[in-house]
């Protein structure tokens, strides 16, 4: 499992940085009355309360070992004994399985900036930042931060998270690996510097990466959970799925083993077996999100076998779960997720309401006004799509140039991605093959439904060969469970030669 910030949203724009990233660097002020606590030029941890700051420590552990579930018992305890612990917060935030909880705590810890140490200010700044889309502001104050403390693994950790979610890997793998030259035992910076060469399609180095992770925490789940994930990208199913059991077997509650389980059985075109791996993750959730997790996934794999009114139904049990907590922000993504599935059917008044409806209920929230600013912005982009579906190129042109617009204002890398995604869409349905094409290749390539259309463009064009390669590209993407996959995996499958 690699590091992602709170339970899956669909706006691109949150970047939550993870937890583990309280970093240690030398010469640092404390800006508060607190007492401010330092071991060998380690960042100092502004607390008032020796207990509070080793139940911290004890959570930042759990929580660098992504089991974020067990670190929060710890994170309570330190706020508990200690109410102004900003980095405390911040890790709470950070490990949280729902939106609400997430914010609250963000919100708390942004209250507390002003009174801990300069780089703690940093990463307060820099996770708020991400949560509100503001990559710039974020980039800014990690740069920031690893100025001041160069010889920190945390920091650089901390910044090649950044580049990692820009999808710019180079200089991720660049600091993941100054992470690790600074600290070799430093193991969860060997997790994403596996995932950052994967996503580079440089499976060997990644293998070697998440190897060296085995070898430095063999007691622990997710070195083997995450070696388990490069099986399944690479087509090695029937090995990944050992890898997922062994990571059960250390720890019988690392539910999203199942979740990586779910994806092997369903590619292998067991369905129904898969399903019930979901159930089993379902009945052993211990929150909110992981249930949600688990029935997102089989919303994921009834889409995959063409059962799309199925699909809904699963976000629906989804959406259920988040209103009985008033949780607009997981309600709002659950709306989102099934105004895809609709559009997906051809239900484009229902996709339309849903996504107008997912508006609503951010405008209706308290979250911050740069959220709401950019579901806004989001749901251009969703309009768009239901009127390039209805054949209204128009108003779906008018939408396109709203997002483009609001895209490179914001500056932020997923965003002007989706513009390119929305801009290849609407050039696609109107057979404007080359401008679609060169959009797509602008787009999101790690969105397999992108390189699908590009194989769609290249067949328009009359490139046979072309098309193919995507469409080959496309039907073995290989990821854990996603809409977008599920919609093309048995189509791309059958256009690239090998039987679903």
């Amino acid at each position: 499992m690699r590091l992602h910030g709170v339970n899956a949203f669909l706006w691109t724009t949150i970047l939550a940085l993870c937890t583990g990233i309280w970093t240690s660097c030398s010469n640092t002020e404390n800006r508060g009355s607190a007492a401010a606590s330092s071991d060998n030029g380690k960042i100092p941890i502004t607390t008032s309360s020796d207990e509070a700051r080793k139940e911290f420590l004890q959570g930042r552990d759990l929580s660098e070992k992504l089991l974020a579930q067990d670190s929060l018992a710890h994170f309570d305890k330190a706020i508990a004994l200690d109410p102004n612990f900003a980095s405390a917060e911040l890790a709470r935030a950070n490990s949280s399985p729902t939106p609400n909880e997430f914010f609250d705590h963000q919100k708390k810890a942004v209250s507390l900036a002003d009174k801990v140490s300069e780089p703690e200010r940093l990463l307060i700044l820099a996770n708020q930042a991400g949560a509100n889309g503001d990559v710039t502001a974020q980039k800014a104050d990690l740069e920031k931060l690893v100025a001041a403390c160069p010889n920190d693994e945390r920091a650089h950790f901390a910044l090649a998270q950044f580049y990692f979610g820009q999808q710019d890997y180079a200089p991720a793998i660049e600091h993941y690996k100054k992470a690790t030259e600074i600290a070799p035992n430093y193991s969860i910076a060997y997790n994403l510097l596996g995932y950052a060469y994967r996503q580079q399609g440089n499976y060997a180095d990644a293998e070697q990466a998440f190897k060296r992770y085995i070898e430095l925490i063999p007691n622990d789940p997710n070195p083997y959970d995450s070696y388990a994930e490069l099986l399944l990208k690479m087509g090695r199913f029937d090995e990944s799925i050992v890898q997922y059991r062994r990571a059960l077997t250390v720890d019988p509650h690392f539910v999203p083993s199942h979740f990586g389980i779910s994806a092997d059985l369903t590619y292998l075109g067991k369905h129904a077996e898969a399903e019930s791996e979901l159930q089993t993750m379902a009945s052993v959730a211990r929150n909110d999100g992981e249930l949600r997790t688990a029935l997102f996934g089989m919303a994921v794999v009834a889409a995959d076998s063409g059962q799309l009114a199925k699909a809904a139904q699963q976000i629906d049990k989804e959406y259920a779960v988040a209103e009985k907590k008033n949780d607009n922000a997981n309600m709002s993504a659950d709306l989102q997720a099934r105004g895809i599935i609709n559009l997906e059917a051809q239900k484009l008044d229902a996709a339309q309401k849903d996504f107008e409806r997912s508006l609503q209920l951010i405008d209706d929230s308290s979250l911050s006004q740069e959220i709401k600013d950019n579901a806004k912005l989001q749901n251009h982009f969703n309009l768009a799509a239901v009127a390039i579906a209805k054949k209204d190129f128009s108003s779906a042109q008018t939408h396109v140039d709203e997002y483009k617009q609001g895209a490179e204002v914001s500056k932020n890398a997923p965003q002007i991605r989706l513009s390119h995604e929305i801009a290849g869409r609407l050039a696609a349905a109107q057979k404007d093959w080359d401008k679609a094409i060169e959009e797509f290749e602008q787009s999101n390539l790690q969105d397999p439904r992108n390189l699908y259309r590009l194989a769609e463009c290249y067949r328009g064009k009359g490139d046979a060969a072309k098309a193919k390669e995507y469409a080959a590209k496309a039907a073995n993407f290989n990821s854990l469970p996603a809409l977008p996959y599920a919609f093309i995996r048995v189509k791309a499958k059958q256009w690239a030669g090998n039987k679903a």
